[in-house]
């Protein structure tokens, strides 16, 4: 029988332009559990635009800021969600100058526009915060995260909270993609930046307010995820 996971995500309000634009992108909308369809970038190949969003569609559109766990002995969903409602309650919401559409390694991501070193504090103190919740890794999935060659620190970082970029190994971003062919990198990159600035009127110049956090729930390793209950910020 298999075992639910959970995340804890920053992802904007539902009815927020960069939700659908973000939705769209992957073809999956994490509120309604369903396929939308899906908003290709001009001069990219439609047949082939579902296997390069294949990977990051299954997680839903969305920033990680704890990473994905199974619950810990003895802790349930019911206090997991009661704790992460108490918790927003106390937090601040955190101002970003925009996002920009960014390669990151070989696949494209949405990105702070600037450095900010409020949201690093916000999601490190988030990871410590929830740790109680999360159960330790398996060997399997400890095996899977060492497929990928780590720094000492985050391999500290892997065994102490279960993910190895957290801390000031933590890059927020909002997955666009999965990987992508090396010679199709750029191009994508840019019809992504393109696609953005029309769909988000406000584009990389506008305001982006970390005003919320939202509880993912995946039913089992093969399932996608399904957004749970999203809390304000004070």
């Amino acid at each position: 029988m298999s075992t639910p996971r959970y995340a804890i995500y920053y992802t904007p309000a539902a009815d927020s332009a960069l939700w659908r634009f973000g939705s769209a992108v992957l073809g999956y909308d994490a509120v309604t559990g369903a396929e939308v369809p899906a908003l290709v970038p001009p001069g990219c190949d439609t047949d082939r635009w579902p296997d390069l969003t294949e990977e990051p569609r299954r997680y839903g559109f969305h920033a990680t800021l704890k990473a994905p766990f199974e619950l810990a002995t003895g802790r349930s969903e019911g206090q997991l969600r009661a704790f992460t409602h108490n918790y927003a309650a106390g937090l601040e919401r955190v101002e970003l100058t925009g996002l920009s559409v960014t390669a990151l390694g070989s696949f494209v991501a949405l990105t702070p526009s600037t450095e900010s070193p409020a949201l690093q504090r916000f999601a490190f103190a988030l990871v410590q915060a929830f740790e109680p919740f999360r159960a330790p890794l398996s060997e399997a999935d400890m095996a899977r995260r060492l497929k990928h060659p780590l720094t000492p620190a985050q391999r500290a970082y892997l065994e102490a909270y279960g993910y190895p970029y957290v801390g000031d190994a933590f890059r927020f971003h909002m997955t666009l993609t999965g990987s992508l062919p090396i010679e199709h990198g750029p191009s994508t990159r840019n019809a992504l930046a393109d696609a953005y600035a029309q769909a988000v009127p406000a584009g990389p110049a506008g305001p982006v307010a970390i005003d919320r956090i939202a509880l993912f729930r995946q039913e089992s390793r093969d399932s996608h995820f399904r957004l749970l209950d999203s809390f304000p910020l004070a």
